[in-house]
C-alpha cells in the first residue's frame, strides 16, 4: 500500500448476494444473558470491554443462526463470545503464548475434568456442558478436531505477526479457513438442527463445493470489511487484502476490487452446488441439504451484521454502507474511537 493511500472503496457484496437475511426472535434475551455470563468473569480491561460490547457478537449470531431455538441460540452466543475471549487474549501474545492459550481451550473442550485453574478453562467447561447436551457423536468429534485446527492456526498467525511475514495466497487460505473460526461456527449448524452427519457426506463433491465456497465467501468478505480496523491496530498480515497486495503487486483498491470479483464467483459456486444437491437422487441425505441451506445464513448474515455495528467501520458504519468509501484511520485510533461510541448491540436492534 502506498503511504499516500488514505481511502479505498469496498466491493458491493450485498448486490451479488440473493440470499434472504433474517434475525433470531430470541436475540435480546439470549444476548443479554450471554454477555452477562462473560462479563461476570471480569477478564477484560475497560478498553477491551468496550470493544467487546461494540463488537455485538450476539447480534451476529442472530443473523447467522436466525433459525435456532432458544437453548441452541444461547449456546451459539456463548460460543462466539468464548471465541472473542480467545482471540483477544492471543492478539496480544507471542506464538508460544497463543499456543498455550489454545491448548487450555482444547484440553478443556476434550475433558470436563481437565483444569489448569484458568478462567478460560472454566468458561470453556461451561460452554462444553451446554454443547454436549444436544450435539451428536459425529458432530462433537468433528467439533473438537476443528478446535485443535483453530488453535494451531491462531498460534501460527501469532508467530507470523511476530516475524512480520505475509503468506502467499496458496498458504494463506488454509490458515484463514481455520483461524477465522468459520468452520467451527459452521459446525454449530448440526447442533442447532439436531442432525449428525456422517463423514461420508463431507466427501460428497457437491456438498464439499458448497461447504468450502461458503467458508471462503465469509472469510474474504470479512477480510475486506475488517481491513481498516486491522491496519489501525498494526495487524494487517492476516488479511486477504494484504496477501493480494504483497503477492500480486496490487494497490489497495485493486485488492479490494479483486475480493469483490472472487466473492461473486464463490457465491455462484455455492448456489450452483446447492441447486445440484436439491435435485440429486444420490445417497446424500436430506439433512445434508438442510445443512448447506443453513450455511447461506452465514453468507448473507455476516454482510448485514458488518454494517449494523461499529466493529469494523466505527461511527462511520452507516455512511460506509451507503457510499462504500472507507477512510483509513491512523494507527491506534480505532479502539479509542470505538470506546467513545454509543452504538451498542441493543441500540442496533
Amino acid at each position: 500500500m502506498s503511504p499516500s493511500t488514505s481511502q479505498f472503496t469496498i466491493p458491493d457484496l450485498h448486490s451479488i448476494c440473493p440470499l434472504k437475511d433474517a434475525t433470531n426472535p430470541w436475540y435480546k434475551q439470549a444476548a443479554a444473558e450471554s454477555r452477562a455470563w462473560i462479563n461476570s468473569y471480569n477478564i477484560f480491561t475497560d478498553r477491551k470491554r468496550a470493544f467487546f460490547i461494540q463488537g455485538s457478537n450476539e447480534l451476529l449470531c442472530s443473523h447467522v443462526y436466525a433459525y435456532a431455538d432458544y437453548e441452541q441460540f444461547r449456546t451459539t452466543c456463548d460460543f462466539v463470545n468464548l471465541l472473542f475471549v480467545i482471540d483477544e487474549i492471543s492478539d496480544d501474545q507471542s506464538g508460544a503464548g497463543a499456543r498455550a492459550t489454545g491448548r487450555t481451550y482444547v484440553e478443556a473442550m476434550k475433558d470436563p475434568e481437565w483444569n489448569d485453574g484458568s478462567i478460560l478453562a472454566t468458561i470453556t467447561h461451561e460452554f462444553r456442558e451446554r454443547f454436549v447436551r444436544l450435539a451428536g457423536p459425529n458432530n462433537l468429534r468433528r467439533f473438537i478436531e476443528l478446535c485443535e485446527d483453530y488453535t494451531e492456526c491462531v498460534a501460527i498467525e501469532a508467530e507470523l505477526r511476530e516475524e512480520g511475514e505475509v503468506l502467499s495466497l496458496g498458504e494463506y487460505m488454509p490458515l484463514r479457513r481455520n483461524n477465522s473460526a468459520v468452520l467451527l461456527c459452521f459446525s454449530l449448524v448440526e447442533y442447532i438442527l439436531g442432525i449428525d452427519l456422517s463423514d461420508d457426506v463431507f466427501e460428497d463433491p457437491d456438498f464439499s463445493e458448497a461447504y468450502w465456497t461458503a467458508c471462503d465467501f465469509v472469510c474474504w468478505a470479512n477480510d475486506v470489511y475488517s481491513y481498516d480496523m486491522e491496519q489501525s491496530k498494526g495487524h494487517t498480515g492476516n488479511n486477504i487484502v494484504t496477501v493480494l497486495m504483497d503477492e500480486r503487486g496490487f494497490s489497495l483498491q485493486e485488492a479490494s476490487d479483486c475480493v469483490g470479483r472472487v466473492c461473486e464467483y464463490q457465491m455462484q459456486r455455492y448456489l450452483d452446488a446447492l441447486s445440484r444437491l436439491r435435485l440429486s437422487s444420490s445417497d446424500v441425505p436430506r439433512d445434508a441439504v438442510r445443512y448447506v441451506e443453513a450455511l447461506g445464513y452465514w453468507m448473507v448474515g455476516n454482510l448485514v451484521w458488518s454494517f449494523e455495528t461499529t466493529r469494523y467501520f466505527g461511527a462511520d458504519h452507516l455512511r460506509v454502507l451507503e457510499s462504500r468509501v472507507v477512510y483509513l484511520r491512523p494507527r491506534d485510533r480505532f479502539l479509542v474511537e470505538d470506546g467513545d461510541s454509543s452504538d451498542t448491540a441493543s441500540d442496533s436492534e
